[in-house]
């Protein structure tokens, strides 16, 4: 028999469900008719003779007994909904409110792991390490440690002298970042690394300069056109939009036999004139310069395609220079004043309007010479210890399905904004979960939480750890949801992999914009979209994140947020928790939104009976790149296959959608019965394995890490994303070569495409042929 207590929450729990779905409730039950109507097996217990001689108190005792074996029956069969459990939605609305958000404890979790420069394999990183661990098992968290011994370098030694011309006295920089007055950090200043860039080769090299932009390739070819020998000059350009690896590179295949990068002040100092620098100002100072890694590719260079583990098989790093696997050609990072002193020495034909600085810079010209520079630097090569912190709650239905946030810790600097911003909004998001714990919650799926170790290297840190748990992660993952910088400025924007676009929209209406009460993140990011009045989501095809490894190698549906904007100090000792509280957040309310999304997202996607995925959004976007792609190259190859392949897959998303809506229409008063749960998970599971059929076992041509047939990094700039970039590589080859034999692989290219998409459709069908 059932005590008062527990009928009393059978009946709280029926009547919630009802009222939820719209159907009859209870209540409404205003006859014994209604009743049998609704529950069948229950009508010949009304038909007991006593009816006829004793009416009202035969009505009394059959509703009675009817009502009471709803209860026990629907109770025992169905007991996801007659459950006294709370509802997942009230613990998520609760995640997202006021009385669980504290601005104070992100602040000081931010400044907390950014009172020193932390970069990879150094003392200092390994004590952030700890931090986290530390601050994820305050919150009971089941966490732990897990180390790789990977390759990484350092500066020996470098140094830079400009001969402005023949017979000028040399000028020799002295690459120091100055410290300012009242600089709070000052006294740690000393521990900020000499600027330099990561796996850059030693060299000694003396040559004339030449400059070359922003050292794109088209910016090669424009220095072709007009006539400038790169050979055997040394690259001066500028950072702002390639990946500097893709500048040495560039530079290396143009013929030159070094580098120096700079930040212009056109870029970032505010456009020069009165625009005045940090910490004033949220501009870098004149002796700012960005430091940052130049090798192209994601992992640890030693040992490409399995985890660097203690003792296992590696290449010799002389092998990974000679594979040119890292650059050829020595390189080096400088301020904006030092460029601009070399710009001085530059002579030769003046550089087109788009190639020169701010309206007071000297007038920029592309050389070579007369200036020449003697660039001397010498790497220390070292196998180095990296950390990266696992923290966990097992899934309460499903603890064999991982929902991963993950954010990366070491930094060139200190990192308050890039990566300290992510990491403390990741300890707010464990904050409030736990605080959801507390009060009952416990999530469907199970929840990872991962800080990186090396990401500033190239990926290290989240690339050795998938390596390490491939099959395990493609047979269980279902999401990676990654923040790398939290906030540098106030606009939000969002990427992802096509399927989660609804739900990063969904999430968006739910958070209210931290720069204005009256309206949600969505409206904001709504109005500054150019696509008005939906917005613009980024598709995942860069490397310049940690999501890397999930979806261009095992194929892992995949998303990141942030409130970005202007970030001028990036990667220079200016990036610290002043420049944070003064210009990037000074009451930390966009990380407070950042978290409540991304929390958010996390619990949908662990909580949802049906995972909320949408696939008719992926082959939208691609009916559309392929539309692209056949105005491109129509005349010389055929499409059709990747259109045919393409409305395939259409199909199969429509079809499943329409299986989840029929699923959710029956769920009902009566929720999921036990033939339906395994059904359920069986969607689940195809929605789930259908990203992993866009990869190709053997990858890209020539970068066959790579394996995702849709997204991957361009070929010359590791931080643009290329849809197809299969195809997009063999073009580029075909265009250049402009023989039978070229375009046939791109022809080739094209069918793998189609072949993987066509994979994609069977896995969404679940059906065999």
């Amino acid at each position: 028999m059932l005590h008062d207590k527990e009928k009393t929450n059978h009946e709280v729990a029926i009547s919630f469900h009802f009222n939820k779905r719209k159907k009859t409730p209870l209540s409404s039950f205003s006859s014994l008719s209604v009743i049998t109507h609704h529950f069948p097996c229950l009508r010949t217990a009304t038909r007991n003779p006593i009816s006829k001689r004793i009416p009202k108190l035969s009505s009394m005792i059959t509703v009675t007994a009817a009502i009471y074996a709803i209860f026990l029956t629907l109770s025992t069969s169905f007991p996801i909904v007659f459950s006294t459990h709370t509802p997942k939605s009230y613990y998520h609305s609760l995640f997202l409110s006021t009385s669980l958000a504290d601005n104070a404890s992100v602040a000081h979790n931010l400044y907390m792991l950014t009172r020193r420069p932390h970069v990879a394999g150094t003392e200092a990183n390994a004590e952030t390490a700890d931090y986290v661990l530390t601050t994820l098992t305050s919150h009971n968290i089941n966490s732990h440690i897990v180390s790789y011994d990977v390759a990484l370098t350092y500066p020996d030694s470098r140094s830079l002298t400009l001969t402005p011309k023949p017979g000028h006295p040399p000028v020799a920089f002295d690459l120091r970042q100055e410290i300012y007055a009242g600089d709070p950090y000052a006294d740690v200043a000393s521990q900020v690394m000499p600027t330099f860039h990561g796996f850059a080769k030693s060299g000694d090299v003396t040559a004339p300069v030449t400059y070359a932009n922003y050292g794109g390739v088209e910016d090669f070819t424009t220095l072709k056109e007009m006539g400038v020998n790169v050979s055997g000059t040394i690259v001066l350009a500028r950072y702002g939009k390639v990946f500097r690896g893709d500048i040495v590179h560039n530079a290396y295949t143009a013929g030159a036999v070094g580098t120096i990068i700079y930040s212009d002040r056109k870029d970032y100092g505010g456009g020069g004139k009165d625009a005045g620098w940090f910490p004033e100002a949220k501009w870098l100072p004149p002796t700012g310069a960005q430091m940052g890694n130049v090798y192209t590719e994601a992992g640890d260079p030693t040992t490409p395609g399995w985890p660097s583990n203690e003792g296992c098989e590696r290449r010799d790093y002389e092998e990974v220079e000679r594979l040119g696997i890292v650059p050829s050609i020595p390189s080096l990072p400088v301020s904006g004043a030092d460029g601009e002193t070399i710009m001085k020495s530059i002579g030769g034909k003046v550089a087109d309007e788009d190639w020169q600085g701010s309206d007071d810079a000297p007038t920029y010209r592309v050389g070579p010479g007369p200036g020449v520079l003697n660039l001397n630097y010498k790497a220390k090569k070292t196998i180095a210890t990296i950390h990266n912190v696992i923290g966990m709650i097992e899934g309460s239905e499903e603890p064999d399905r991982y929902v991963i946030l993950g954010n990366h810790r070491d930094a060139w600097t200190f990192g308050a904004v890039d990566p300290n911003s992510g990491t403390a909004t990741l300890l707010e998001v464990v904050q409030r979960l736990e605080k959801l714990q507390k009060k009952g919650w416990k999530p469907r799926r199970t929840i990872i939480f991962c800080s990186w170790d090396a990401e500033e290297y190239g990926l290290i840190g989240s690339t050795e750890w998938v390596e390490d748990n491939r099959e395990l992660l493609a047979s269980r993952a279902v999401a990676y949801l990654n923040v790398d910088i939290a906030v540098s400025g106030d606009e939000y924007s969002a990427s992802a992999t096509p399927q989660l676009d609804e739900l990063l929209k969904q999430a968006a209406k739910q958070v209210q914009d931290p720069d204005n009460s009256s309206q949600t993140v969505y409206d904001s990011w709504a109005s500054a979209s150019s696509s008005s009045p939906s917005v613009k989501i980024e598709r995942l095809g860069g490397g310049g994140s940690d999501f890397a490894a999930f979806v261009q190698h095992i194929g892992v549906a995949s998303l990141e947020v942030t409130y970005g904007g202007a970030y001028p100090v990036y990667h220079s000792m200016y990036d610290d928790f002043v420049w944070m509280e003064k210009f990037g957040d000074p009451m930390f309310r966009r990380h407070i939104a950042v978290a409540s999304i991304w929390g958010y997202l996390a619990l949908q996607l662990a909580d949802k009976e049906i995972l909320p995925f949408n696939y008719q959004s992926y082959a939208e976007e691609l009916q559309r790149n392929a539309e692209e792609l056949e105005d491109q190259i129509s005349n010389q190859i055929t499409v059709t296959p990747l259109l045919t392949s393409i409305d395939a897959l259409s199909k199969a998303a429509a079809k499943i959608n329409n299986e989840i809506k029929g699923i959710e229409e029956t769920i009902g008063w009566a929720s999921i019965v036990k033939a339906d749960v395994t059904r359920v998970r069986e969607i689940n599971d195809r929605l789930m394995m259908a990203e992993r059929a866009f990869l190709d076992r053997e990858g890209l041509s020539g970068r066959p890490w790579y394996k995702h047939m849709i997204y991957a990094p361009a070929k010359h700039n590791v931080y643009g994303t290329k849809y197809f970039p299969g195809i997009d590589d063999a073009i580029e080859q075909a265009k250049r070569l402009n023989t039978e034999e070229s375009w046939k692989v791109v022809q080739h290219e094209v069918w793998r495409v189609s072949r993987a998409i066509n994979q994609v459709t069977k896995v969404l069908s679940g059906e065999l042929t």
